[in-house]
């Protein structure tokens, strides 16, 4: 009786697959039913010849969500004959990662390999991701993490050591649409048994909203089937279902530094389309517009620098405008900012000076301030010398004590600063090796006359 009774339970609380989203009925079940994945899973190669041989190791896959990676991981196990057990580093703990290596070690004594695959792997900390090398080193376990951030980042270097890195590519717009069609025509697991009639247009139209994610186009596939009229998915349905998307930002992770970088990248190349794009996309993802007024300050001072002394104050008061209007009226400052800086002269003369000054200071230490140059506001200071022979400068014919030294006596004749002939910072050159040249001429005479 108790047999039946649990056979019943079983039979009672098993997961109907009807009740399932679209997305997990169509989760592919072999590697040929994964879309996207070529480089990486395509025939051939190595990836995919160890997998179809049985010869499963531990490995971090890393990639965009709806990528696929717990399919992956699932077909690992698959093909491995091995059992599977996922976590979330999400929702579980380290009584959870203990009690999934507890049950591994059990199948391990009975010579059943274990598939661990463990979900958003970079939320875990430091005693939790050490909490798997030792199984790993046994062979206890075969480990799966998969992540949307740098593993180099974000992942101990001890765990990373011991399995192998593959990145996952965001699936290609066309390869979504194959998604699409298959879920289409499959009656058994996926919408064939409803025949919807859907566009190649549409389908695409999904594609590019789904932004790279499988996942995300299948549930927009599936919500528009439900609110479709007479089984008729066409851009009228397409407007309801796909209003308010966003696209994929990650406003702390891999995606934000790599999308800040190539704003910043574009800017110095002086490709206006592109710091506008880049500096769009920013905002049409979430990011903090105050973040990225910063951001726009800094390319101001590090790459246009004195080419265009305009570009500071005009990012300053971009993100004053900002800060009165908010979005999405202030959105238009910045973006006039981005188009600015990337059309302005470039010059990273000041920074690149700053940064050797800060080397020399390192290098030299504390070296003193020359007799003439320091305050002298006492009797004893101006009796030491302090002050002494110090030229005003308002007061010399031309305006400037050419014969002045105001480097320390180590440092005299060194010249940090290399002003380029780009923008303003050409006359500002002219300027400066105009001085330069009458200091080292007036240099050279006081020496000749014995000082």
């Amino acid at each position: 009786m108790a047999r039946r009774k649990t056979s019943a339970t079983v039979e009672l609380f098993a997961e109907p697959s009807h009740l399932k989203p679209l997305a997990e009925r169509m989760r592919p079940a072999t590697l040929d039913e994964i879309v996207g994945q070529q480089r990486l899973l395509g025939a051939g190669t190595p990836l995919r010849r160890a997998i179809e041989a049985g010869h499963v190791y531990s490995m971090i896959l890393w990639g965009p969500p709806g990528c696929g990676k717990t399919t992956l991981a699932l077909l690992l196990a698959k093909y491995a004959n091995a059992r599977f057990r996922a976590i979330s580093a999400v929702l579980s703990g380290l009584a959870d990662v203990r009690e999934a290596l507890a049950e591994a070690e059990v199948n391990f004594a009975q010579g059943l390999r274990s598939v661990l695959f463990v979900d958003e792997v970079h939320r875990f900390n430091k005693a939790q991701q050490d909490a798997f090398l030792p199984h790993i080193e046994k062979g206890v376990i075969i480990f799966i993490g998969a992540t949307t951030e740098n593993p180099s980042f974000e992942l101990n270097s001890a765990l990373l050591s011991r399995c192998r890195v593959h990145v996952m590519d965001a699936v290609s717009p066309g390869a979504i649409v194959e998604a699409l069609r298959r879920a289409l025509g499959n009656a058994d697991r996926g919408l064939g048994a409803l025949s919807l009639h859907v566009d190649d247009s549409s389908l695409e139209l999904i594609a590019r909203a789904a932004d790279g994610d499988v996942r995300r186009a299948l549930t927009l596939l599936e919500i528009a089937a439900e609110v479709a009229r007479d089984g008729r998915i066409d851009e009228t349905t397409l407007t309801q279902v796909l209003a308010d998307r966003t696209r994929r930002f990650d406003k702390g992770g891999e995606q934000f530094y790599d999308q800040i970088s190539a704003l910043h990248k574009s800017v110095r190349s002086s490709d206006a389309d592109a710091a506008l794009y880049w500096c769009t996309r920013m905002l049409d993802g979430g990011v903090d517009p105050k973040y990225l007024a910063r951001r726009l300050v800094r390319m101001a001072i590090e790459d246009i620098g004195l080419a265009d002394p305009r570009a500071l104050q005009f990012a300053l008061e971009a993100w004053d405008t900002y800060d009165r209007l908010g979005s999405p009226e202030g959105d238009l400052a910045l973006a006039e900012v981005a188009i600015y800086l990337a059309v302005a002269a470039k010059s990273n003369a000041a920074y690149a000076a700053f940064g050797a000054v800060r080397g020399v200071i390192g290098e030299t230490g504390t070296l003193d301030v020359p007799l003439h140059l320091r305050n002298a506001p006492t009797k004893l200071m101006k009796g030491l010398g302090y002050g002494k022979g110090y030229q005003y400068d308002p007061n010399v014919e031309g305006g400037i004590a050419l014969d002045q030294q105001c480097l320390p006596d180590a440092l005299v004749g060194r010249e940090f600063y290399q002003p380029i002939e780009r923008g303003l910072e050409g006359k500002i050159r002219e300027k400066v090796l105009a001085i330069r040249s009458a200091r080292e001429a007036a240099r050279k005479t006081r020496g000749e006359g014995g000082e």
